[in-house]
């Protein structure tokens, strides 16, 4: 298997190098690194390719790094069944990149790209239909972005009195955020059965 992905490797390398920047087999992966702008240009020789065919789009997803200048790394997944490949490609982008959608060439990118947008809060040019997906329409920030609170910001209810549902900020009473990191089992006044053979050890 490991054979079969470092030639399919080394022939888009070939084909493309306008396109790919590195390609890699880990773990009985091939991941195939490009510029972002040869991503259209590259899905369709992927979808096209003789050798390629990767006609399925499996999922599209992103990493944070907010470390670093490219903080995003955008992933997209595809599946030859022509060929029994699998494919990872990835591209970084900065935090204010646009990447071009690739809905004209997979329409089943359109809810891939939306989630992506709703979760991070990457843009994707030409996209028919930019909304979020997951969350609610007055909903603030990128869930998934590794600086995102896990509180979150608003939280929700059902108002008995209005009889709909309102937005308030989160407010936490203060013995919630702190933790001693104290084991359940340290500082208990009272010794469990079997104990006291940790002092004095078996009778």
């Amino acid at each position: 298997m490991s054979e079969a992905l470092e030639e399919l490797g080394t022939h888009i390398e070939l084909k493309r190098p306008d396109c790919v920047l590195s390609t890699q087999v880990a773990n009985g992966e091939l991941t195939v690194n490009i510029a972002p702008a040869s991503l259209s240009a590259f899905t369709e020789f992927l979808k096209t390719d003789r050798n390629c065919r990767f006609t399925t789009l499996v999922d599209i997803t992103a990493v944070d790094y907010p470390a670093r200048d490219a903080r995003f790394d955008v992933v997209y997944h595809y599946l030859s069944m022509y060929q029994n490949q699998r494919i990872r490609v990835k591209m970084a982008i900065r935090e204010d990149d646009t990447v071009p959608s690739i809905t004209e060439i997979f329409p089943a990118a359109n809810w891939f790209e939306r989630e992506v947008f709703d979760m991070f809060g990457i843009l994707f040019s030409g996209h028919p239909d930019l909304r979020r997906l997951l969350t609610d329409y007055g909903f603030r920030g990128y869930p998934l972005r590794k600086d995102f609170p896990t509180t979150g910001y608003v939280e929700v209810r059902f108002d008995e009195a209005e009889k709909r549902v309102v937005y308030e900020p989160v407010s936490l009473v203060q013995e919630y955020r702190q933790f001693d990191f104290m084991s359940p089992w340290e500082g208990a006044e009272y010794i469990l059965p079997g104990d006291e053979k940790k002092e004095g050890g078996a009778a």
